[in-house]
Order: C-alpha cells, then sequence, then structure tokens
C-alpha cells in the first residue's frame, strides 16, 4: 500500500456508517489522485434475483449528470434520424451503420434503436450483446422518442440494474464534483431504487450502501437513512 492510499485509509472508520452528507465530503478528500476520480455508488439489496419477479432494473435522471459525456449512436431510419442528429448523436445511420459495426465500429457508449430496426440489429446481438451496448426496452434504448432519449443521456441519464448478487453499481459522479452534486444524484438514485422495490421483496430491502472513488476506499453510509 502506498504513502497516499495509507493516509486516505487511516482517515476512514470501517466500522462506521456515515451520513450521506458526511460521507461525500469524505469521498472528496479521500480521493486524491493525479487524475478526476469516479466516484460510484454501490447498494446491496434485500431481493432473490434468480426470481423473474424481483429484478431490478431501470434509468434515472441525474440532476448533475455524471462527469462523463456518453457517445450516443443511434440506428433509425427518416425523420428520426434528423431527430437524433438535431439532438446531438455522435453518430446516426441505419443499414449503413450496422454494417459499419459487423465491419469492427464500435466508437460508442450507448446504442439508440428505433423499434421498426431491432430486427435489422438482431444481427449484432454477439457483437453488442458482450459490450452490454445492445438497445433494450427496459432501459429506454428502444423508442421512437430518439430526440428526447438523446438529450437525456447527454444530460446525464444512467442505467441501473442488479447484478447476479443483488448489488446494483452506478456512477454518481466525479471526484471534483461539489458535495451537493454527489448527494443529490445519491439521493435521485436511491429514491428510484426505493420505488423500484419488488412486491414480493420481504425482509429488509436496502441491506448496504457503500461509496467509492477510483483509487480510495469504500464509505459505508447508514443504509437506514432517509433519502427523500
Amino acid at each position: 500500500m502506498g504513502k497516499r492510499l495509507e493516509a486516505v485509509v487511516k482517515a476512514v472508520d470501517t466500522t462506521k456508517e456515515y451520513g450521506l452528507a458526511e460521507g461525500a465530503a469524505l469521498i472528496k478528500k479521500a480521493a486524491t489522485a493525479k487524475f478526476n476520480e469516479t466516484i460510484e455508488l454501490h447498494v446491496r439489496l434485500g431481493i432473490n434475483v434468480k426470481q423473474s419477479d424481483q429484478q431490478v432494473r431501470g434509468t434515472v435522471n441525474l440532476p448533475h449528470g455524471t462527469g462523463n459525456t456518453k457517445r450516443v449512436a443511434v440506428v433509425a431510419k427518416g425523420e428520426k434520424q434528423k431527430d437524433a442528429q438535431d439532438a446531438g448523436a455522435d453518430v446516426v445511420g441505419a443499414e449503413d451503420l450496422i454494417e459499419r459495426i459487423t465491419q469492427g465500429f464500435m466508437d460508442f457508449d450507448v446504442m439508440v434503436a428505433t423499434p421498426d430496426v431491432m430486427k435489422d440489429i438482431a444481427k449484432l446481438g454477439k457483437v453488442l450483446g458482450p459490450r452490454g451496448l445492445m438497445p433494450n426496452p427496459k432501459s429506454g434504448t428502444v423508442t421512437f422518442e430518439v430526440g428526447r432519449t438523446v438529450k437525456e443521456l447527454k444530460a446525464g441519464r444512467v442505467e441501473y440494474k442488479a447484478d447476479d448478487f443483488g448489488i446494483v453499481h452506478v456512477g454518481v459522479g466525479k471526484a471534483k464534483f461539489a458535495e451537493n452534486q454527489i448527494t443529490d444524484n445519491v439521493r435521485t438514485i436511491m429514491e428510484a431504487l426505493i420505488k423500484a422495490k419488488p412486491a414480493s421483496s420481504k425482509g429488509t430491502y436496502v441491506r448496504s450502501i457503500t461509496l467509492s472513488s477510483t483509487m480510495g476506499p469504500g464509505i459505508k453510509l447508514d443504509p437506514s437513512q432517509k433519502f427523500s
């Protein structure tokens, strides 16, 4: 452990569950790397992901974005292509774009597609699927509202999804964000997760919450605190 990380770890009480404001202040102090570290939220939920009725997945618009600019690709036809271009999409096309991707073009972070082209995109499943880039109605990336969707993605719309262990991992900003920007983003995600609680989930729903930065230690937050 380097001297920088050792000093950071000493400043964090690993036995304590912090309030959100205190945790946000501490995570900023802990992010001492020479680059603008990403701050992530990790929430362990009391769900059984093997049960189809206990899946937790959705999207939420962060009030302060994530600090990253997403490169958005749109597959659509006709006027929907113009809507996407006007909204700021980085690359737009139809069969031509699908062909570029089959040849190796992957210079984008998220793909949006209209429902009428999904049958054509199906051939890209083996390429886009493993990278998490396949458009999906559940993530809001299969829609005719391409202009609105592109704007939201550019502004900071994020997807959340519980992994195989029932844990949701979401980026909530950068180390250079102000403390209130971090807390606002965390509250927004927590409110969305609480609203998404499956009716069949029993017992404690929010089991644990941790904030972490790219090169820093995890900071536990009190899961019983109010976020609304």
